[in-house]
């Protein structure tokens, strides 16, 4: 029979994979299984514990939930160990480099695997790029500390702020009598496109060989946040955490209050985000069906632990008011006034370099590092797998035959993720980010649901505590945070007639990002992805060839057993 005669049934945007296709296609996976539990709890340590420490926590704790934002963690982290049940169950059953995209395709269909796929860019590929600005920051800062910054980054002004050459985005949000627009205010990041640069020359060369250095990196982070943690205790000042959760302002929405708890905790969701690159990794694990729930959970527990006692220490040692800063652990740092760590220094303004200050922007360099490397691991294995189906170009498939990497794919992506770093307003686009991220989490725990009702034979080597109650509170806890991203895409949209008669002016600029992007995604897949699916054709990835009977899609599938 050949493929075009293969006869859809029911509507052909619902094809599903089969999970004994699944499974097959794990079996034959053409990338080196190298990774152990150690590796891959590291590697979830490695992107969680960055951007949301380095970054996020004391912008949160300022802007919405003060002292409580260790409440917000705790809200968050809770949400996303309910989505990690999840992956650790679907991950051990279908241990495949796709993720979250190849649950989807087994369990909704394809037009819902191509929706997850495009969620996955949000959560690594822009992400990746935000944490790459955060990065540039830092390494602009060590080199002020050696007196160089001024030399290679003079100042500039762009976008009514002041900021280092080549270390700032050249388009950038920008307040106007009409509301937010997108202009050209400067130079590209060129610190941020080296940074992803590197990461990406790292991942072509192997996933053991970033692997090892993502596993340094994270021993090195953790000593110094644990070092922050210890000499930040004595500098604690109770009366800083009074009020704990700050009375609620009526004139702005989420800020203080229990409110501003929860929307701080949809902020931070942002931070989770890495823990997914571990199921990402299961296709080069060596053993999957075990390693990839232990490395889910030990990095998701050890990660929310540290970050509460940093939050802890950080709100204790600075006034939760005075931490809207780029960079919140070097601002209680230098509020702790540790002149006992200072060294002489001829090249360091004031002719002293503080160790300790030193020390932290070393850890967040290396931390944002592992960050950058990890999201771009995942990009880069989720396009691999989408690319083996059909819908992407097969250029992201390619492997290399030395290193076993998708080295075309990963050079591409490094190129396209590198430009978007040095040239647009990421910070615009975290709440797209957090709001993709929550989403998609949604879409795997409801996987998990749909594989429980329709094939409760399935052998699960992890099971989920408490099934399917377990996992629609994993449903509503994502789609809540997802809800507290986008409400205030919708406020800053859509003010209420109270806040436009007090000056406000309607802000679509986000949401109108947020519709473009969708819009991208979905004619990316009615140009190419429909008409390209091996799926739809009947094709069977691992062989190139008319799928036998154990591979056809179940469910709303296609009739594609090979005939004699």
């Amino acid at each position: 029979m050949s493929a075009e005669g293969l006869r859809p049934k029911g509507n052909r945007l619902f094809l599903k994979k089969s999970v004994a296709q699944i499974q097959k296609e794990a079996a034959k996976s053409e990338l080196k299984r190298s990774l152990g539990p150690i590796n891959l709890m590291s590697l979830g340590i490695g992107a969680i514990i960055g951007a949301g420490i380095f970054v996020l926590t004391g912008q949160v704790a300022a802007d919405y939930a003060g002292p409580a934002i260790m409440l917000s963690f705790v809200a968050a982290g809770i949400a996303v160990a309910l989505a990690g049940l999840c992956y650790a169950e679907l991950a051990s059953t279908m241990p495949v480099s796709g993720s979250a995209y190849t649950y989807a395709y087994g369990t909704l269909g394809e037009v819902f695997a191509w929706i997850m796929g495009w969620l996955l860019v949000l959560e690594y590929g822009i992400a990746a790029s935000t944490v790459a600005v955060g990065w540039s920051g830092y390494v602009v800062s060590i080199m002020g500390d050696f007196g160089l910054s001024q030399t290679l980054f003079p100042a500039i002004q762009y976008a009514g702020q002041e900021g280092a050459m080549w270390a700032t985005p050249m388009i950038e949000a920008v307040r106007a009598e009409h509301g937010t627009v997108l202009a050209a205010t400067g130079t590209f990041n060129l610190v941020a496109a080296i940074g992803i640069a590197a990461v990406c020359s790292l991942l072509v060369l192997g996933v053991s060989e970033s692997a090892n250095v993502n596993n340094v990196i994270v021993v090195i982070k953790i000593v110094v946040l644990l070092t922050f943690i210890g000499v930040g205790i004595s500098y604690v000042n109770p009366d800083n955490w009074h009020p704990f959760i700050p009375a609620a302002d009526p004139a702005v929405p989420g800020r203080y209050g229990y409110d501003g708890i929860m929307r701080g905790a949809a902020i931070i969701f942002f931070a989770y985000v890495g823990f997914e690159a571990v199921s990402t990794a299961a296709a080069e694990a060596k053993n999957p069906s075990r390693d990839v729930p232990i490395g889910i959970l030990g990095a998701l527990i050890v990660c929310t632990l540290i970050y509460m006692a940093v939050a802890a220490v950080m709100t204790g040692v600075v006034p939760y008011a005075e931490l809207s800063s780029p960079a919140p652990v070097a601002v209680a740092i230098d509020r702790m006034g540790l002149h006992w760590a200072d060294i002489p220094l001829a090249v360091a303004p004031g002719g002293q370099l503080n160790l300790i200050s030193f020390l932290i922007k070393i850890g967040a360099i290396t931390g944002l590092s592992s960050v950058m490397l990890v999201l771009c691991y995942g990009q880069t294995r989720i396009f691999y797998t989408m690319a083996r189906d059909g819908l992407l170009p097969r250029v992201f498939a390619v492997i290399h035959p030395k290193f076993r990497t998708p080295w075309l794919g990963t050079i591409l992506l490094g190129v396209l993720i590198a430009i978007t770093a040095a040239f647009l307003p990421i910070s615009l686009l975290g709440q797209l980010v957090s709001f993709g991220t929550a989403v998609a989490f949604s879409i795997v725990c409801l996987s998990v649901i749909y594989l429980r009702v329709k094939h409760p034979e399935l052998e699960r080597p992890f099971r989920v505590p408490g099934g399917i109650f377990t996992a629609l509170l994993g449903i509503a806890a994502c789609l809540y945070l997802a809800w507290k991203n986008f409400q205030p895409m919708l406020e800053q949209a859509f003010p209420t007639p109270a806040q436009l008669a007090a000056g406000a002016i309607p802000d679509p600029l986000t949401l109108q990002l947020l519709g473009g992007y969708a819009a991208i995604g979905a004619v990316i897949y009615a140009v190419y992805g429909f008409w390209h699916s091996k799926l739809a054709k009947g094709i069977d990835i691992t062989e190139e060839s008319l799928m036998n009977s154990p591979a056809a899609a179940f469910g709303e599938g296609v009739d594609n057993i090979k005939e004699d």
